[in-house]
């Protein structure tokens, strides 16, 4: 019982001795707080509020460990029913003999008896009326102690370079405090100079001396924008966010308007994007690696001010062929590891928990934000694809008698043929000739390939058809070499060759035996009869490029593949006009006035020729008005107003707005400055349109200017 009842007395008595501390320091805590409001301000009464919390709790703890286990002894002998045996109660009871244990035993009841209010310290009155009346004198100290003046403020002298007027306000000092966002993590710092650059977004403070003191000074901007200065003693302060670069200047009241005081400039300095660069894989499109399971991805994001700690993945799943094709998206956040304004992103991608099979691909892309505050800027990723190719052995072969393993989606163009061609004769010398052959046959099989995708324009599905008696036409002629590769002609020969087919001669039994079912309304094309002619052209040029090529001489194939090219050209343009014919419809001709030999309501219809409108009229008219100063003149007087409402309406077609600005302002400060309206005229003639490029008049000679005659006298009644 003693074990359960004796702590509890001893945390009834600390408490006592914590909360008569606790008042009893209240006051001087107080104190604390205007002393530090009274030095310097929230920063100051946060350090002296913690600093005596601290105090106060510290002796708090010193004096409740005053109340310890000898002096609950002390109290409990105090009372006498103990019998000064108290110390039996704080004893282990096996080191006690027999008689003490009994004593022991007796204690107990007597001690669960006694209340714990009668053992409760009493309470420390005189702590209470010194502490309360300590910090109270001391209060009223603080309070009634005279406030310093504060030192003026070293401000650096101005530069404005304004003339001394008496009795005119001027500015005398000038210091400028700029605090960038914290996102930035740049600390603040003081300006001498009102000129500055500043990220965008930071509070910008300015302080300012005038002599003599105006009755009110204010910032005016390029933009119109007016900003006025407060008075605090001596100073003029005033604060804004810089979102933009600008043009200011200081403008007192009273201050003559010529000369203007000088314009200052603050640039903003924008924050840019996320750079992702993508370190692995090296290239947009891979093919899964045998035995691959995962696919490892790497990206190196920098930014000017920090990148976020986590990015996102985007990983989609696309599944199935042609029309039937299947996305799957889903989104993981990846953590990034290095310096804040470079980090690295490096993911290993599980492909069996992605679902990746046999035909898939899977596409990724990584998506990173910036710590601009409150809006940050994301910067993606290029998107990287890993190909899973389809089993070549369930392709279908007609095309082919051995399946080349070639993406269908990037088949060679010819030009890409002709350019492969050329660089390997190039090489031909460096090349053995084993592996001179084989590139050539690589070519060749690419020449094959591409010819077969335009013969389908034709109607050719397959190869190995019949061959049809030669002919004239060339759109219906065949040979050995035209793309369709119709087989054994012999063994298709040998039999009319020996017995002529009944109804020899006639048209539908010709092409029934040797003929092509491509005009057929199913396997029949778009093209016009002239546009398929051309196209077989390519494919006959096609054929022989193909032929030279897997025989190892890509010199004699050039000549095929360029004019095979021609001929490709031909097709593209040929078609655009064969669509383009069926555009327009033209009203019916009136046939009442045809060989009436009438000419009643037939004019002349000549356009009129109008000046060309162009947007840029008042820059355009302020530099020709610039132009007509000559050296040492004044010249004429640019509409500067309207140049300058121009300039805010399309400051983003300038690049550099601000420059312009300030010339405009030299101008109208001075005119008669002609340097300044020299450099007004530099800065607006890259904002001019260019004038449409004029058609020269070439220049003859005697016998051309007879020539000239000559036509000039036949056209002449």
């Amino acid at each position: 019982m003693s074990s359960a009842v004796l702590p509890g007395l001893l945390a009834t008595a600390q408490r006592r001795a914590v909360l008569d501390t606790a008042l009893a320091g209240l006051p001087w805590l107080a104190v604390a707080l205007l002393s530090g409001w009274r030095c310097g301000g929230a920063s100051a009464v946060l350090i002296a509020g913690a600093a005596g919390a601290v105090l106060l709790a510290t002796m708090a703890a010193w004096r409740a460990r005053r109340f310890d286990a000898h002096w609950l002894v002390e109290r409990l002998d105090a009372r006498g029913e103990m019998e000064d045996s108290s110390d039996l109660l704080f004893a282990e009871p096996a080191r006690l003999n027999p008689l003490q244990r009994l004593q022991r035993a007796r204690l107990q009841p007597r001690l669960a008896a006694v209340p714990a209010s009668a053992l409760r310290p009493a309470r420390s009155r005189r702590w209470l009326i010194a502490g309360w009346a300590g910090g109270l004198l001391a209060a009223t100290l603080l309070l009634a102690w005279p406030t310093p003046k504060p030192a003026p403020a070293r401000l650096a002298p101005s530069d404005e370079q304004v003339p001394v007027i008496a009795g005119v306000p001027r500015l005398v000092g000038q210091q400028l405090r700029i605090v960038p966002p914290a996102y930035t993590r740049q600390t603040a710092r003081d300006e001498a100079r009102l000129d500055t650059r500043a990220p965008a977004g930071s509070r910008l403070t300015w302080t300012l001396r005038f002599a003599p003191q105006p009755a009110a000074a204010e910032l005016v901007f390029h933009q119109g924008r007016r900003i006025a200065l407060t008075r605090d003693g001596d100073l003029w302060t005033t604060s804004m966010t810089l979102d933009q670069s600008v043009l200011y200047r200081v403008l007192p009241q009273g201050a003559p308007a010529q000369p203007a005081p000088r314009l200052h400039r603050i640039d903003a300095i924008a924050d840019r994007p996320p750079q992702i660069t993508v370190l692995a894989p090296d290239r947009g499109l891979s093919l899964l690696a045998p035995g691959q399971r995962r696919w490892p991805l790497s990206f190196e994001v920098k930014d000017d001010h920090g990148v976020a700690a986590q990015a996102q993945l985007r990983v989609i799943l696309a599944q199935g062929s042609g029309e039937n094709i299947q996305f799957r998206e889903r989104t993981r956040v990846v953590a990034g590891k290095g310096a804040a304004t470079a980090r690295r992103f490096d993911i290993a991608l599980d492909l069996a928990e992605a679902g990746f099979a046999v035909g898939d691909d899977l596409i990724v892309q990584l998506t990173v934000a910036d710590n601009r505050q409150p809006r940050p800027q994301s910067a993606r990723s290029p998107g990287l694809i890993l190909r899973w190719p389809a089993d070549a052995g369930n392709e279908n072969g007609a095309l082919e008698g051995m399946v080349k393993k070639v993406l269908p989606a990037y088949f060679r163009s010819q030009r890409q043929i002709i350019l492969d061609a050329e660089a390997l004769q190039k090489d031909k010398r460096r090349l053995a000739a084993d592996r001179f052959l084989r590139r050539s046959d690589e070519i060749g099989v690419d020449q094959r390939i591409l010819r077969l995708r335009y013969g389908q324009f034709l109607g050719e599905e397959a190869e190995g058809e019949p061959e049809p008696p030669p002919t004239n036409d060339a759109e219906e002629t065949h040979h050995d070499d035209d793309g369709h590769d119709h087989g054994d002609t012999a063994s298709a020969s040998a039999p009319a060759s020996a017995e002529a087919p009944q109804g020899m001669g006639r048209e539908q039994d010709v092409l029934a035996e040797y003929g092509h079912t491509h005009d057929h309304a199913e396997a029949a094309t778009l093209l016009d009869p002239e546009t398929r002619a051309t196209l077989k052209q390519a494919l006959d040029q096609m054929w022989q490029s193909e032929l030279h090529l897997r025989q190892g001489r890509p010199d004699q194939a050039l000549p095929f593949a360029y004019k095979a090219l021609g001929y490709i050209k031909e097709v593209q343009q040929a078609s655009r006009i064969y669509l383009a014919r069926v555009g327009p419809e033209l009203p019916p001709i009136d046939e009442s006035r045809r060989l009436t030999g009438k000419r009643d309501g037939l004019a002349r219809r000549e356009l009129a020729i109008a000046p060309a409108a162009t947007g840029d009229a008042v820059p355009a008219a302020a530099w020709k008005a610039l132009e007509e100063a000559a050296e040492g003149t004044k010249g004429a007087a640019p509409d500067l107003d309207a140049l300058q409402r121009w300039l805010r309406d399309n400051e983003t077609r300038v690049a550099d707005p601000l420059s312009l600005f300030a010339a405009i302002d030299a101008v109208r400060g001075d005119p008669a400055c002609l340097a300044c309206r020299q450099r007004l005229r530099e800065r607006l003639w890259p904002v001019l349109v260019r004038p449409p490029a004029q058609v020269q008049r070439r220049a003859t000679d005697a016998a051309g200017e007879r020539y000239l005659d000559a036509l000039r006298r036949e056209r002449a009644p």
